[in-house]
């Protein structure tokens, strides 16, 4: 389940197929997001309050991941789960254009279509991290997370100028069908990439499913390391998403008077910072330490929200503050999500990785939609550019839930640092289970 002794990634057949079927996936999902709330703002006239409950309906049914992850644990065939979840993805996108040609889209269906791509979205998040043990050596953690989240970044970069250029040209709901199509096209190269899952007992006196959901919990509050980093994640999840991607486009064209396509090449440039980011990441890692790359990416991530609260004057200037905010925040988000994605994988035990990614889910994604639907409230009593401001201000506030834990001293991923702690804490937790 993944050796002590890095090997190059570009070799492994296997991660290639993965990685191009996320790769693939990542630009449907950047067109997407640029997509559903112009649908809701141009063809709908959204409000910011509609437009922020769509952003939170796609959050929402992380409420029950710790539920979905301590039902995923069971299940033998995690790969399959994943396939399963792109198919359903697919087709409920697909349901936009076809709506859309009949003349019947409305914010009800935008609605229902964020809750089901949410709740697949889930379905993949939970099966995914025994998958990704399964697929990388241990040693390779930091570098895979590196790759992985480069091609998130890529499509960042290219992924909002296309996409703003084809909503110009084929209309939001039509530019669906790529997303769509991307899903497919996931779903097919994951088939083709064999892992040796680790099997799952067959237990007929298996604990119910609330106590399996309750040792995943148990683990994360008690282990110091993944309390500290759920609790950073969940403030600065919280106060990013007072201004979530919905609302920020949402005052980027009404407030700064920016079109679709200038608002997508705004987020193009501006994310080339999330793909300097992830490139540069394990390099700061090795130089810096592991520990010390995720404080410094707690702090960058949010705190550039306020140069696009600030921006005013000409095109350009306003424009320009809008692609910084990206490009700073972008830089700081894959700092931080790739050295603390890969010290989550190595401190969480394999018998319980899908228990612990769904109630750290739970917790993590579950206070998006909340604060989703608080910001849409504060934008609507205070406005737009205020709301920014007090997300950006309360995002790096994060940073003191990792003052105090062992992450700042964590330098590298040994085999033998916080597995091992991790490990015994498991072992405790499931002896009081039972």
């Amino acid at each position: 389940m993944g050796g002590t002794a890095e090997i190059s990634l570009w070799r492994d057949r296997r991660f290639r197929r993965f990685w191009a079927g996320n790769t693939v996936s990542q630009f449907g999902d950047r067109i997407t997001e640029l997509a559903l709330p112009l649908i809701a703002v141009s063809a709908l006239n959204a409000s910011a309050n509609q437009v922020a409950w769509l952003t939170a309906l796609i959050w929402t049914p992380n409420l029950l991941a710790i539920l979905l992850g301590a039902w995923v644990d069971q299940r033998a065939r995690k790969r399959r789960l994943m396939i399963l979840a792109d198919l359903v993805r697919a087709a409920v996108l697909l349901s936009v254009p076809v709506a859309f040609l009949l003349g019947a889209v409305t914010l009800g269906q935008l609605y229902v279509v964020a809750v089901l791509t949410g709740a697949a979205g889930v379905l993949f998040n939970t099966a995914y991290p025994p998958f990704f043990v399964g697929l990388v050596p241990r040693a390779s953690y930091v570098d895979a997370n590196s790759k992985l989240s480069a091609s998130r970044s890529v499509s960042y970069v290219a992924g909002p100028a296309v996409g703003g250029a084809l909503i110009q040209a084929l209309t939001a709901p039509v530019t669906l069908v790529l997303d769509a199509l991307s899903f497919l096209a996931s779903a097919v190269l994951i088939s083709r990439v064999s892992v040796d899952e680790a099997p799952v007992a067959a237990d007929t006196a298996a604990p119910p499913l609330l106590r399996r959901a309750g040792e995943g919990l148990a683990l994360v509050v008690r282990h110091p390391v993944l309390r500290a980093s759920l609790g950073c994640c969940a403030t600065v999840n919280f106060f990013t998403f007072l201004a979530g991607s919905g609302l920020l486009v949402l005052f980027a064209s009404r407030d700064l008077g920016l079109s679709a396509g200038v608002i997508g090449v705004a987020f193009g440039i501006g994310a080339t910072g999330s793909l300097l980011g992830a490139v540069v990441a394990p390099r700061l890692s090795r130089r810096f330490g592991v520990g010390r790359s995720i404080m410094v990416g707690a702090v960058l991530f949010p705190a550039p929200i306020a140069i696009a609260a600030a921006a005013d004057g000409p095109l350009w200037l306003r424009a320009g503050a809008l692609a910084a905010c990206e490009f700073f925040s972008g830089f700081g988000v894959m700092l931080f999500d790739v050295n603390l994605n890969a010290l989550q994988a190595a401190v969480i035990p394999d018998g319980l990785r899908s228990r612990v990614a769904g109630a750290y889910s739970t917790i993590n994604y579950g206070v998006r939609p909340i604060g989703a639907v608080v910001g849409g409230l504060l934008a609507t009593a205070v406005g737009l550019r205020a709301t920014l401001v007090v997300a950006a201000v309360g995002g790096v506030l994060s940073l003191l839930w990792l003052l105090p834990s062992p992450i700042p001293r964590i330098r590298t991923l040994t085999p033998d640092q916080e597995a091992k702690d991790a490990e015994a804490e498991a072992e405790r937790v499931t002896e009081k289970a039972g």
